[in-house]
């Protein structure tokens, strides 16, 4: 019977060859875009999945108020996994990592190479963690300072073919000797974190502050079954009374107690390590994290072109009835029961559901570079052979074979068999009201994609050109100036006499962003205020170009500025000043208490992602830091050809590195550049799979009505008179489409929206002309198919039946 069902189906198949092309080349394309997206919400729900006791595996955060500000962090302090493994019953072990922000250099004979993605571990780093060990025993490679395990991409750099274990490392400026005791493979791309070395976390120690409130390091914890999350984070609270609570009191003069009454919060807890990568409550994960809702939103996408090819397959399934109500007349009178030509109905459906997907796993075979450059993953075709994806793509296959097969299969299967075969079925109402509202749902979903693309884009075309209160165009950062050591200043006038350079200036602050946050008091004042605080040189203002709103910047001719700071509106604002030259601030950022004195005020300065308000910044003085900002016109190519070489001459050796401040600002939205690649491009599909059913439905319905258009052309009827009459019926369906459209873009899109503290208002002409465009596309499609019917030689239409 089976046998007989596919059999019946590929030559229905074969038969129908215009009709079956469409709905087989509209569902390969769905199931594509589902296959692409399924991978992609696989991958992100897959991170960290690879741990052994993952479920068990948590990190501490840190949450904290201070002065009114709250912060959530999951940096924590060298003592609490210890301390909890000692004081909390349940806690199994524990493990520190220590992962290095900026780019450490690293020698061996005559190659140095500047390498990121460097980390301090904890001996037990292998036998915490599933990470693949290559060579080394796991429980020794980071036991003993100054062992260093290496990827192989990192060893070949400076090793080459040799056996990297037991070569000796020299790192940063101070040349440091480190042993390679180990090889590990590359962490996973779906993990939360990466690395490229791994060192021994008792190298570090005399580098970190070793108490509770240096909170530099990042803490994992591992739990047995016999306490859970909400218990241990209970009792956290108790070992932070009695340890943190000693060094508040040293630091503020406060008792913990008095800093807690004041509104002061200071709480370490456990979250979930599977949780990091799309809920993670910290704001300074080691590397940018997914977010769920986006998943959501492209599980949502994949379902809504998936629909529309259904549609499509409903569609012209039921368009066509009309030619085989004689087959389904002829089955009934030979005694075929109903659910017999139901069966066969969903098995050809199922059929073309299968050809379907044989062709869209093609594609995304051949997709998936192109794809993991607009999704900045690397996925890899292979990531399918996963029994959870197998048994989703099987299920895919069933659920669009039965779901387009079902109304088609029980619709045709309700004629009845005497009017049929006398040649008196009519295409009645219900089914044309059926195609109709389903044509409604096509453009509808086709329509709110093109609305939320258009907002989407419209919002990061306006954070990339909105006015920062800076000049990032033109300014190049050179990394690690810490490197030339005494030859700082040197190395400063050098690049300023470079042609085409302007001006220059030392921070130590690596834009976007300001990592470092104070303590301050105002004169007089008991109150603590957190603010950011960075430092820069005499030209910063100029090399930034913000502007000054009162006082004056840093200046040569007083010597003074050295112990001087500069506010933004916001700290002033923060303070509570009227006139805030001239006032002073306590400083509690190193052993004693500094008084720095307020000598000007900058307009507030987007320093950060636009998704956040500006927050109070102090800009204090320094003349010589880690990042040179040099501002340039003219090629950059050339300034940077200079550059090299002028670093080359004064560096000894270290590696050139640098960055464009334009593109590490734009960095910060990449997220978000991605969705609105997505979008457009899913967008683009959804109506190419809607206009491809409606070009089909046109053509077939245009077919129907052949005769009754050559009779209208004999009575005098016009070409445009036949094309708007033709295109009446599709034009109305496409206007209703457009109401729940609009309201569900609306929906969306304001909510997205609300991430940004800085966005744009929603303009109702993003509406009209979304509407416009799916208007004109249908309209383009269907009109096709109208002006070739109405232009058809009436001769030959009064000829038809």
């Amino acid at each position: 019977m089976i046998r007989n069902y596919l059999k019946v189906a590929v030559r229905n198949i074969l038969k129908y060859k215009f009709f079956s092309a469409i709905n087989i080349f509209g569902l390969s394309i769905g199931i594509t875009c589902c296959l692409f997206i399924f991978i992609y919400v696989f991958d992100e729900l897959s991170y960290d999945r690879f741990h052994k006791d993952v479920d068990q595996t948590y990190r501490v955060g840190l949450f904290g108020r201070m002065a009114g500000q709250e912060f959530n962090t999951a940096s924590s302090s060298w003592p609490v996994g210890e301390t909890m493994q000692e004081e909390i019953p349940g806690v199994e072990s524990s493990l520190r990592l220590w992962p290095r922000s900026l780019p450490i250099v690293f020698k061996y004979e005559d190659k140095s190479f500047s390498e990121k993605e460097i980390i301090y571990a904890d001996s037990n780093f292998f036998e915490f963690f599933s990470f693949n060990l290559l060579q080394g025993d796991p429980s020794t490679v980071l036991k003993e300072p100054n062992s260093i395990v290496l990827t192989p991409t990192f060893a070949s750099k400076y090793f080459g073919d040799e056996d990297p274990i037991g070569k000796i490392l020299s790192m940063g400026t101070d040349g440091r000797a480190l042993k390679v005791t180990g090889l590990v493979a590359p962490a996973p791309g779906n993990s939360h974190f990466h690395y490229g070395a791994i060192i021994s976390f008792m190298t570090a120690k005399g580098q970190l502050f070793e108490g509770w409130t240096g909170n530099s390091l990042q803490t994992y914890v591992k739990l047995n079954d016999k306490i859970t999350m909400s218990e241990t984070n209970t009792k956290l609270d108790d070992i932070v009374a009695k340890y943190v609570g000693q060094e508040v009191e040293q630091g503020l003069g406060i008792t913990f107690k008095e800093f807690k009454e004041n509104g002061g919060e200071y709480k370490y807890y456990l979250y979930p390590m599977a949780d990091t990568h799309l809920n993670s409550p910290t704001q300074d994960d080691m590397e940018p994290n997914g977010e769920m809702k986006y998943v959501y939103i492209f599980s949502l996408i994949g379902g809504f072109i998936l629909i529309i090819a259904c549609i499509n397959f409903m569609n012209l399934s039921t368009a066509k009835s009309s030619s085989r109500a004689k087959e389904v007349g002829l089955r009934k009178t030979l005694g075929s029961l109903r659910s017999q030509m139901i069966w066969q109905f969903l098995a050809e459906s199922v059929v073309y559901s299968l050809i379907a997907m044989v062709i869209a796993l093609s594609l995304t075979y051949l997709l998936m570079p192109y794809f993991n450059l607009l999704s900045g993953k690397q996925l890899s075709f292979e990531s399918l052979f996963n029994i959870k994806l197998i048994i989703g793509a099987v299920v895919m296959v069933l659920f669009v074979g039965l779901v387009a097969g079902s109304y088609p299969a029980f619709y045709l299967t309700s004629f009845n068999a005497v009017e049929v075969l006398k040649g008196k079925l009519r295409a009645g109402m219900k089914s044309k009201g059926v195609r109709s509202s389903l044509v409604v749902v096509q453009f509808a979903i086709s329509i709110f994609l093109i609305i939320a693309t258009a907002i989407v884009l419209q919002q990061l075309e306006y954070l990339q050109s909105k006015n920062l209160g800076l000049d990032k165009q033109n300014v190049i950062i050179v990394q690690n100036a810490r490197k030339l050591g005494n030859s700082r200043q040197a190395f400063k006038n050098s690049v300023q006499q470079i042609p085409g350079v302007e001006i220059t200036s030392y921070t130590n602050n690596a834009f976007p962003g300001v990592n470092n946050t104070t303590v301050f008091k105002t004169r007089g004042s008991e109150q603590e205020q957190l603010s950011g605080t960075y430092y820069a040189d005499y030209d910063h203002l100029d090399v930034l170009k913000f502007e000054m709103k009162d006082g004056r910047f840093f200046s040569r001719d007083y010597l003074s500025d050295s112990s001087a700071v500069i506010v933004n509106e916001a700290a002033v604002k923060q303070f509570g000043w009227e006139n805030p030259v001239n006032e002073e601030l306590i400083s509690f950022n190193g052993p004693e208490p500094q008084t720095l004195k307020v000598i000007g005020v900058v307009k507030n300065f987007n320093f950060e992602s636009l998704k956040s308000e500006v927050r109070p910044l102090i800009i204090a003085f320094t003349e010589q830091s880690n990042f040179l900002l040099v501002r340039y016109s003219g090629t950059p190519e050339t300034v940077i050809n200079s550059l090299q070489g002028i670093w080359n001459q004064q560096a000894g050796g270290d590696p050139f590195e640098y960055t464009f401040l334009d593109q590490d600002f734009d960095a910060l939205f990449r997220a978000e550049q991605r969705l609105k690649n997505i979008f457009m491009l899913f967008a683009g599909l959804a109506v190419f799979i809607a206009c491809l059913g409606l070009f089909a439905l046109a053509a077939f319905i245009t077919e129907q009505r052949t005769k009754e258009i050559g009779i209208r052309k004999a009575m005098g009827a016009t070409v445009p008179n036949l094309t708007l009459l033709l295109s009446r019926e599709f034009t109305i369906l496409v206007l209703i489409s457009f109401i729940p459209a609009a309201l569900a873009g609306y929906y969306f899109t304001s909510n997205w929206l609300q991430d940004f503290a800085y966005r744009i208002s929603i303009n109702p002409l993003i509406f009209i002309v979304s509407g416009m465009i799916a208007f004109a596309v249908a309209w383009a499609t269907v009109g096709f198919q109208a002006i070739k019917a109405a232009r058809a030689n009436p001769v030959h239409s009064l000829r038809y039946e």
